[in-house]
This record gives structure tokens, sequence and C-alpha cells, in this order.
């Protein structure tokens, strides 16, 4: 109770007194705002709701993609816009899979051998790109010259452009031919909708309209989707238009969606080829107002552009003044403002990301890669710090999804020979695994549903809760009690087959990786307390396994990643593996996993001294170049949870490639060239797309090769520790407790709920 108290009322200045004033949501988002002057490349901004984005370029529009980075393309993404291509061969799910032998039995495995596979078995390829995520549209200024000529992006100037996170509204200033130009953008929070105005003497002039182009879907699906030179491929047909109004339907193969314009006054919709529309207005005004609308079924009536405003504007206010907040104003450590800078713009990007109705894709809604699916275990780190900071209905947009493919996943394990439900890792909205050669042997996903149904029990204590997660926390949890098997020594073990979090091993002969077994411990007690909450006997068959799981390996004093890698940490110490190598032999890079195993977990059958020796030893002899973005704040959360506050805040701002927050607040996927190659195949199958010709290559420094331009899960996981931190966890104690008290971090938190 007091631990409860303590994270939802606190308001405290370390090593000073309890401060009386609630924080100031608005001066502390608004200090925050992103002001551009010139185009970044590697940043256009975004305006979305969840559900849709749309990335800006310095006009407010995306009317300039040329100005930016290959792997930052301008798209219109949402969450429901999927597409396929045709299937003449009719390609099912087997015809993926390969059989794996398992202990005796051919198990099928959605598996390639090698990335290179898709050459021969075509349904690979297929499975793989099937279906991915499409542009719906581009919206863009119809610049012109007094001459009729379209503007170039070298014409414009006195570029400067302001993200009003307060508001949701993004303002984009410029000079075009001596005439100032301005454009307000933003996206209404319940329809996937663009609401945009110009204001600009031009208007008048008939020099500036505004331009809705359609793309068709690329065989190049990485990271941009958009398909501008087959216009025969798909199609654009007008259904209705009015004064103000142009409706139209589009088709793309099998896919059908729908789009809506609505100009704030009359205007004219020319046609320019099949898939593109001018609007300008008919009156010699200076403003022209266009709200964008996009569905997958026929649009009702739009709202009016100014209810569509004050909507926007409302959305962001309360979507800021409800949950939880952290300001670090007053102090005196030189990190605090840029701390207090990331978390506001990972709030935002999160919002827009990270909130809609199937689980995020690591790029969010910003580009595509592993052809937009969604890789599920990374959902909590992309959607669970929406419960730590007190705002669990945006996690709850995606559960469903689980609840929704229960019947896929108990097949899926069932085919294995075991019960409940098997969640895999690459899969796009129809729950069909993709095949790869790591992915199908990923199994630290499988407790991710009870994780984040215990965030909303903890919020949400009540009969509704445990009846709508209640099937899904038991089926995840029945595969948690079947997957592990005995040994000759009457231990329930891990694998084979299996790969850890940290992707670097062999699946076919490792077997315990340290998280997972932890993992599995806690789904297990969890789910149990689940079946006490609803009246039900504890299953003895899970207390077996929670019993009978084999201890996290150790030696010389130092937790294992995997029990099979005895020699792990001597290898790791050898002058071979030095943080100045790059070889394959070595494993001490990508993530150090099972520091998680007492950090985002409580760690009950953890020794806390063990776990404080191997985060030295990750301090030490972990080569941290080849870390992601998401590592970071993990190891910051073993830190505070092992009582190390100011090592806690040192990980959130390690030195890295991967752990730089640019302007936007997004940080990039970087890799040294010898281990991004593992992933880059000839025919772009894999995740890890190589860096277009002359763009991405070297631009981190000799050896790096930048294979996206933002990476949600740095945010996600960035908001779980600083949620951790500021709030508590259970057994915690004090206010703030992840935070030094070294008298130079004044941290007043509101609102927060303590992680388990």
């Amino acid at each position: 109770m007091r631990r409860a108290l303590l994270a939802g009322l606190a308001v405290i200045a370390l090593g000073g007194p309890a401060l009386a004033q609630p924080i100031d949501r608005q001066a502390l988002i608004s200090r925050h705002d992103i002001r551009l002057t010139k185009v970044d490349p590697s940043a256009p901004l975004m305006v979305g709701n969840g559900q849709i984005g749309f990335t800006a370029d310095i006009t407010g529009l995306q009317t300039f993609p040329e100005a930016y980075s290959k792997i930052a393309p301008l798209l219109t993404e949402a969450q429901w816009a999927w597409h396929s291509f045709p299937n003449p061969e009719g390609y099912t799910y087997a015809d993926g899979t390969t059989p794996i032998d398992v202990r005796g039995t051919q198990q099928p495995y959605a598996y390639m051998k090698d990335w290179n596979e898709t050459a021969t078995r075509p349904a690979l390829a297929w499975l793989r790109e099937n279906p991915h995520r499409f542009s719906l549209g581009r919206v863009a200024l119809d610049l012109r010259s007094k001459a009729g000529r379209p503007a170039k992006f070298e014409d414009i100037s006195q570029t400067v452009q302001t993200l009003d996170l307060w508001t949701g509204v993004l303002t984009s200033k410029f000079v075009y031919d001596g005439e100032a130009v301005t454009v307000r953008t933003r996206m209404h929070p319940t329809l996937d909708m663009i609401v945009v105005d110009v204001d600009s003497a031009l208007v008048a002039q008939g020099r500036v309209g505004l331009s809705v182009k359609f793309p068709g879907v690329s065989k190049s699906l990485n990271p941009d989707p958009s398909d501008w030179s087959n216009p025969e491929g798909h199609a654009t047909k007008v259904t209705g238009q009015g004064a103000k109004t142009l409706r139209v339907s589009r088709q793309i193969d099998q896919t059908r969606y729908f789009a809506a314009l609505q100009a704030d006054q009359a205007v004219s919709f020319t046609a320019e080829g099949p898939h593109a529309f001018k609007v300008e207005p008919k009156a010699k005004g200076r403003t022209l107002g266009l709200e964008v609308a996009f569905s997958r079924a026929a649009l009702p009536a739009l709202p009016a552009f100014a209810e569509a405003d004050r909507a926007v504007r409302e959305h962001w206010r309360t979507y800021w003044t409800k949950g939880a907040a952290v300001d670090f104003s007053g102090s005196t450590d030189p990190r605090a403002a840029e701390l207090e800078r990331r978390v506001v713009l990972s709030q935002y990007l999160m919002a827009l990301n990270a909130a809609g109705e199937v689980p995020p894709q690591e790029e969010g809604l910003f580009s595509n890669s592993w052809n937009g699916k969604f890789h599920l275990e990374m959902h909590p780190w992309h959607a669970g710090h929406f419960a730590l900071w007190n705002k669990p209905e945006y996690l709850e947009r995606s559960l469903p999804w689980y609840v929704g493919h229960l019947k896929d996943a108990k097949a899926r394990a069932a085919s294995h020979g075991l019960k409940g439900a098997w969640w895999p890792k690459m899969v796009g909205p129809d729950g069909v695994d993709s095949p790869s050669k790591v992915s199908p042997f990923i199994m630290w996903q499988q407790p991710h549903p009870i994780w984040m149904s215990e965030l909303i029990w903890r919020d949400k204590p009540t009969k509704a809760t445990l009846a709508k997660y209640g099937e899904l926390v038991e089926q995840s949890a029945e595969l948690l009690a079947s997957f592990p098997h005995r040994d000759a020594k009457g231990r329930f073990v891990l694998g084979p087959p299996i790969i850890p979090v940290q992707e670097n091993f062999d699946p076919l002969t490792t077997f315990n990786p340290a998280f997972e077994l932890e993992y599995y411990r806690w789904g297990l007690e969890t789910a149990q307390a689940w079946r006490e909450r609803q009246g039900l006997a504890r299953k003895p068959e899970w207390d077996a396994v929670i019993k009978g799981l084999t201890p996290l390996a150790t030696k010389n004093g130092l937790y294992l990643p995997t029990e099979s890698t005895p020699d792990f940490w001597d290898t790791a110490k050898s002058a071979a593996c030095s943080r100045n190598a790059v070889d394959e032999k070595c494993k001490n890079r990508d993530h150090p996993s099972f520091l998680m195993a007492y950090g985002l977990l409580p760690g009950k059958s953890i020794d806390k001294e063990t776990m404080r020796r191997t985060l030295r030893a990750v301090e030490s002899d972990w080569d941290l170049r080849q870390t992601w973005g998401w590592d970071y704040p993990m190891v910051a959360m073993t830190a505070a949870r092992l009582g190390e506050p100011d090592k806690a805040v040192d990980w959130l701002f390690f030195d890295a490639k991967n752990n730089k927050f640019g302007v936007s607040g997004m940080t990039p996927r970087v890799h040294l060239d010898a281990h991004a190659q593992a992933f880059v195949p000839s025919a772009g199958g894999a995740g890890v797309q190589a860096p277009p010709a002359g763009q991405a290559a070297g631009q981190d420094g000799p050896g790096y090769a930048r294979a996206a331009e933002t990476y949600f899960p740095s945010n996600g996981s960035l908001l779980a520790a600083v949620a951790m931190m500021a709030g508590g966890w259970d057994g915690s104690t004090g206010p703030t407790p992840g935070f030094p008290k070294d008298g130079k971090w004044t941290v007043r938190a509101e609102g927060f709920k303590p992680l388990p």
C-alpha cells in the first residue's frame, strides 16, 4: 500500500523536501517542442494517432522526398493497411516449414537454413514477403513558379519547422519566390485523417495548391514499399464528388481501401493522371484547408475542419495531462535536461507508432523493415511502458490481437506436440509465422502475453480483466509448462532447439538460456496467481515445472548466457574477443539478456551478488559496440534493482551508435559490417536491409552500416526504465528509487505504476 501511494502521489526533490505543487505538464512538454531550421535527412517529423502515421518533410507535407535519406522515406502507413502479392501457386504455411529433429521426433519449423534459400524455395520468399505494409498515399504541396514550373527543393528558403507537442500541430514556414508560406499539419485522433491548412499569398495567385497521389506496391518492400512507376498495376476510382469533397476507392490486387478529401471551402479537384489529384480553391483567398482520410471501409461524412482541429488539440492535451509524468528541472547533473527531452519525445513517438490495433513493427509506421511485419518478442518494449506510465488503454489496443489468434497459436503448439498457445516471432496481422533462419527458434516471446496482461491486472484488478485476458494467460502458460522437457538428471530443460534473446547461438545445440528460464518460471507463477484470482485451483503440473526448472547456470561466480556455453566468459575475456574484435566465434555481443532476469523481472530465484558480478563482467568484457538500442535501458533496469542508481543513469547515456537520440527523439539501427552482413540476404529476405548505395554505408564511421533511421524499441525501453526508476518496483523503498541521491538530481514524479 505504501509503495503504491508513493508511486502514485510522490512529488519529491531528491535531497530536498517534498514539493507541494504538481508538475506543470504544459511547461514540461512544451520546453521540448522540436524546432528545425533546415532538413535533417535522417529524421523527417511525424504526426499520427497510433493507427496511422504520416511522415512529413520540411514543408510539413510530403513535397520533397528527395531531400531525405533513402532509408527515411516519406510514407503514410496504417496499422490496418496490408497487401499481399498474388499467390498463383497457392503457397501455404506448410510449404514454408522444414522438419527438425527434436529428441527423436520430426517437428515443423518455419526454418530456412540459409538466407539465400529463398532463391530455390519460392514458397519461403512468398511467405516472408506477404502480407506486407504499404503506403496509402502522398499528400504534398503543389508549388509552382510564375511560369508554372514545379518548385524544386533548392528553391525554398528560410525554413522553420516547429512541432508543438502539447497540441500535436506541426507548423512549417518557408519562403518561395519571395512569398512566405505557412503549413499546419496534424492527425485526427480517432479518424485516420490528415488535417492540413496552407496560408500564403501564393494561394490567391494560384501558385500553391495541394496534391494527393496514390502509389502502388513495389517488389522492393523495404524501407519504402511505394511504387510510382507502374500506374497500370493498381486502380483509383472516383466514387463521389461535390463542391468541397472527393471520394475514391483504391484497388491493389486483392487489397481495397478508400480515401476521402474534404476542403474547408469550394475547390476544384483536378485529376493529374490515373492516381493523382490537385486541389485548388475557387475563391481567391490566401488560405486552403484540406482533410485527407483513409479507411478500409467506405467513409462516413467527415467532420468540419474547425471541429477536426479542436479534436486534435484536445486529444494531445488529454494525453499529456493524464497518466504519469516526470520532471527533472532543477537538477544539476548536466544529463538531466537531455534525459527529460528523450523521455518526452519518446512518449510522443510511441503514441504514434506503438499504440495501434496490432503489435507494432520495429520501425513503427515510419518505414518498413522485415516487410513491415511485427516482432512479437519486441511487443513489451514497444508498449509495456504505457501501463507503467498509467496509460494502460494504449497497451490494451493491441492485446486483443493475441486473443483473436489463440486458435492459430494453439494449432502451432499442437503441431509440435505441445499444449497451449505458441506465439511466433516475425508475423503479420494474419498470425502466420514467417520463415527465417533465426525466428522460429526464438522463444522468449511466449510469456509476453502473461506479462502484459499482468500489467493490466495491476491497474484494473477486476473480474472484467480476468474475463478478458484469462484464457490468453491460461493458454500461454500451458505452452510454458509443456515446452520444457526432462533431461537425464530429472530437471526441466529449455531446448534444444532454442535461440535465446541473444540471437547469436546455434539453435540445435543451445539449451537453458538464462533469461528464458527465469521468465518461464515467473510466467507460470503469475498464471497460477491468475487461476487463484478466478477461484480456480493451482495446476499441479505447472507447479511441477516451476519447481523442476533448472537453476540459471553459473561459472566462477557469474551467470552464463546459456548452460550450453560454459566457457562463455573465459572466451569473452580472451584477447581474441576484445572490444576491438569482429569475430564470429566471439559471442559477447548482441543483447546481454541474462541481465533481464533481475531487472525487467523481479528475479525470485536470482542471487543478487552473482548478478552484480555479472553486470561488472558485461561492463568490462562485452562488445558494447554491437548492442541494440533497447539494451542500454534494459541494463539500467538491472542496475536500478541492484541498488546502483548512478550506474542506471550511466547506462541510459552509454555512448554507442545505437543510443543516439536525434532531434526528433528517434534512434538509428546501426551494425558493424561483419555482423550486419549475416542478416543481409542476396534477395532482400532478411530483416536488416543492406544500406542503399552511397547513402547509409559508413555514415556512422568506418566499419559501420546504418540499417534504419529509427528503431522504436529504444524509445519504449527508455520509457520502461525511467518508469521503473521513477515509480519503483515491488519491494523498492522510498520515492524515485532508481535515481541517484547525490544531490544532483531533482526528480519530480507523479502517477507511475510500480514494475512487478
